[in-house]
């Protein structure tokens, strides 16, 4: 059995009681902290609250090597935890794909996830919401213009664009980054992007959330990762008055 677990946003407490339950459980634990990390806690911190060992997975042992997870999941009650909602990630539902070609039962526990968290802290309507977008760090000459693309179309559409930015071995890109980025872009295509959202430790006590020009935003200290970004397209009267009430809209 191969159950996909949910940790939710920020910390250990942020897990379902559902999940915490099969997670004590069961027979191996792994631990994937490639796509999103609990930045409120860690390994060790972990382990003592589920009473098991961690197992940790990069991105290759998931989507290249992944024979040895569901061979403990032909043999026993196996879970896969991640930070969020187990199910946002293209990679985890390719793995279950795999699991279940091996004829392994598998199930899902839902958590808080970012998709839906970014609303509540921002007040953009979700149904208004176009494709999502990643920013990568550049790497030598590499320097993608895809982001810009396709929150281009989404504003075309008069929708918002949630852009994920990269996490690399430790390395967080920050609101700040990723504005950067975006308006190097926008430049090279003489386009504007006239406002962002920038939010930081979504689910945490003191999440940060501020809009503005990117001027505005690249003087603000969003503080510790994880941050996340969105280019908003043309507000409703209640997301206006609501980013103007909570993130600090001029």
């Amino acid at each position: 059995m191969l159950t996909f677990i949910g940790l939710g946003l920020y910390d250990k407490h942020d897990v379902s009681d559902k999940g915490l339950f099969l997670i004590r459980n069961a027979d191996h634990v792994f631990l994937e902290n490639y796509t999103s990390r609990l930045m409120g806690t860690t390994k060790e911190e972990l382990e003592a609250f589920y009473q098991k060992p961690l197992l940790l997975l990069k991105r290759e042992d998931v989507e290249q090597h992944p024979d040895y997870l569901l061979e403990c999941a032909l043999q026993g009650n196996t879970v896969f935890l991640c930070a969020g909602d187990p199910m946002v990630s293209t990679t985890h539902a390719d793995l279950r794909i795999r699991a279940a070609e091996r004829g392994i039962p598998t199930a899902i526990i839902h958590g808080a996830s970012i998709v839906s968290a970014i609303c509540g802290l921002s007040g953009l309507q979700n149904y208004r919401f176009g494709k999502s977008c990643s920013v990568p760090f550049p790497q030598g000459r590499w320097s993608p213009i895809s982001p810009l693309e396709v929150i281009e179309e989404n504003r075309l559409r008069r929708l918002h664009t949630l852009v994920y930015l990269d996490i690399q071995d430790g390395r967080y890109m920050s609101v700040n980054e990723g504005i950067c980025l975006l308006e190097r872009m926008a430049e090279k295509k003489q386009v504007t992007i006239p406002l962002y959202v920038g939010i930081a430790r979504a689910g945490s006590p003191a999440p940060v959330v501020r809009a503005g020009t990117a001027t505005d935003l690249c003087s603000v200290d969003f503080g510790p990762p994880l941050h996340i970004l969105i280019v908003p397209g043309d507000l409703h009267d209640m997301e206006q008055l609501y980013l103007e009430r909570f993130a600090g809209l001029c």
